[in-house]
């Protein structure tokens, strides 16, 4: 199977997908599969772009929103995981992963599945350690402290993926795991990036979680993205297997953010083949009972806890939830449109478009009572007794997914070194105002994990957070940015060629330069500010303590 890998896609869907087509037409061979590493930007609309932490000169729609609408369709299956640059809103109504549009697959917070018996597991978000402890307590409209907590990385996310076994064949993440540079030509990489060079000498530049996954699953590929360069590394086991590491850039000109892969799999006679994997359902069954939507810090069970704290899975208890599927571990095509597209021919004033309410999507309503799982978005919605919003929005033009193997041009320049973080983004932050909430018990059905008789998680309290309501000014458009962006100005690789292309060449198929790259061996109620209370800030003594070790 032919899988090209694509870094930080900053909402490029149109340029990344005309990549793809001048790869299969100059070798002569199909790609069958997409997997984007992060900072995705799915934005449906300018809603959406509003729960994006970027800079407010770097705001653009960009070219997710035309597959969307059904205005194209991806031409190959593309699966991704969050970055810290996303459309949060979307994203959280998918936690368990799902369609975001047709042939394009979240993973979620988390997620495993299998593609032509290739097991594909997925990390979203990057690593804070003030939060890593934390719940899903966010929902929109965010505050710019939750705009940017909702995509850092939760332990209970960690802790479901190390339950798995081997063996994991492609793992990725946004984040590269902690200490990944040991392992690959670090002096090259200073070359292009001076600025890492205290970190990785302090052994601080990676992700620590990632590095723990990495040592516990040790899977054959893992791919990641967020430095804004290109970076492998073959890293040893105890065992006698490597894990071949890989870093992408962002689409841009010049840049390396695209790699082709040829990795052996299953025949499959209907083409390529999206399933869930029965093991990462168990284990989400199986630990349902820890999900949390508080604030503050909370733990895993471990041993000597007196409860259970190994949740691999029996045959068992797979076979229970293979059961529960019937038998059919196919994902369903159950895209839905429950917000209007961008319409480009729509004037709409900026100073207008504020954040949308949380809604709960179809996909996962239907997975989670398949499962029997909760929500997190829907339980945190009814703790701080906010309305379960779902969509009143009529597509006129319906799709449903078909996973298909066949076969805008303005440059987002993120700086490399942004993360989308304020000034305060290393900082513990505390909820900007507690809700008191009336009793829901009365009017709403309990959570799944409450009719669990053995749990021994202790119950929600009674008070939670709620988010202000806050806008970004209007984004300005950079009139510097051509129009004229085509194929000929990226960087691209596969297994056998680095594939240049000349700034001047006129069109995709143009002439392409030759050059080896390879992988190394084998939500709030009020509109009106005045009305909101005054935001409170905490600072925790010791700070540098805390700023240092969360350090990216």
């Amino acid at each position: 199977m032919k899988i090209a890998v694509e870094g930080c896609a900053h909402g490029e869907l149109e340029k990344i997908y005309d990549v793809i087509e001048t790869i299969q037409t100059r070798e002569g061979y199909q790609i069958d599969l997409l997997l984007c590493c992060g900072d995705f930007e799915a934005t449906r609309n300018l809603e959406d772009l509003q729960c994006m932490a970027v800079p407010q000169k770097f705001m653009d729609i960009g070219t997710f929103y035309k597959y969307y609408s059904g205005e194209k369709k991806a031409p190959v299956l593309t699966l991704f995981v969050g970055g810290n640059h996303e459309a949060s809103n979307y994203l959280q109504e998918l936690p368990y992963g799902g369609w975001v549009a047709p042939n394009i697959y979240y993973l979620g917070y988390a997620g495993v599945v299998n593609v032509n018996g290739i097991r594909i597991g997925g990390l979203s978000g990057i690593y804070k350690g003030h939060d890593y402890l934390k719940g899903r307590f966010e929902f929109s409209p965010f505050n710019e402290s939750t705009k940017r907590s909702v995509y850092h990385i939760r332990q209970i996310d960690v802790f479901r993926l190390k339950q798995l076994t081997p063996k994991v064949d492609i793992l990725l993440s946004h984040d590269w795991p902690l200490g990944v540079t040991d392992y690959g030509n670090a002096n090259q990489l200073l070359q292009i990036k001076p600025h890492f060079r205290e970190q990785i000498e302090g052994h601080k530049l990676g992700s620590p979680p990632c590095d723990v996954l990495l040592r516990t699953l040790k899977p054959l590929y893992w791919f990641s993205a967020h430095m804004h360069c290109k970076f492998s590394a073959l890293i040893p086991h105890d065992d006698g297997k490597d894990t071949k590491f890989l870093g992408l850039d962002k689409c841009l000109p010049k840049r390396k953010f695209l790699q082709v892969l040829d990795i052996e799999c299953e025949e499959a006679s209907s083409g390529v083949s999206l399933c869930y994997d029965l093991e990462w359902l168990t284990i989400l069954h199986l630990t349902n009972h820890l999900i949390s939507i508080r604030g503050w810090k909370g733990y895993m069970p471990g041993e000597g806890g007196g409860e259970r704290f190994k949740f691999t899975p029996t045959e068992a208890e797979k076979q229970m939830i293979l059961e529960r599927f019937q038998n059919d571990l196919r994902i369903p095509q159950n895209f839905t449109r429950i917000v209007e597209p961008y319409n480009p021919a729509m004037k709409q004033d900026m100073d207008l478009v504020g954040q949308p309410k949380a809604f709960l999507n179809p996909q996962t309503t239907e997975f989670c009572d398949k499962l029997k799982i909760d929500d997190p978005l829907r339980l945190v919605m009814l703790m701080t007794g906010h309305a379960l919003n779902t969509s009143t929005y009529v597509d006129q033009n319906p799709s449903s997914v078909s996973i298909s193997s066949e076969r805008n041009d303005d440059e987002v320049l993120l700086d490399d070194d942004d993360d989308g973080s304020c000034p305060n983004d290393d900082e513990e932050q505390k909820p900007s105002h507690i809700l008191s909430r009336a009793p829901l018990a009365s009017v709403i059905p309990k959570p799944m994990w409450r009719h669990d008789s053995n749990s021994d998680v202790s119950t929600l309290d009674d008070s939670s957070l709620s988010t202000s309501n806050m806008s970004l000014p209007t984004p300005k458009k950079d009139s510097n940015l051509s129009d004229n962006f085509t194929i000929e100005n990226l960087n691209l690789s596969s297994p056998k060629l680095s594939l240049v292309v000349d700034k001047g060449s006129p069109s995709p198929s143009s002439s392409l330069l030759d050059g080896i790259s390879k992988l190394p061996a084998g939500d709030s109620k009020s509109d009106d500010p005045s009305e909101k209370p005054p935001m409170k800030k905490f600072k925790r003594r010791n700070q540098a303590i805390y700023n240092k070790e969360d350090s990216d």
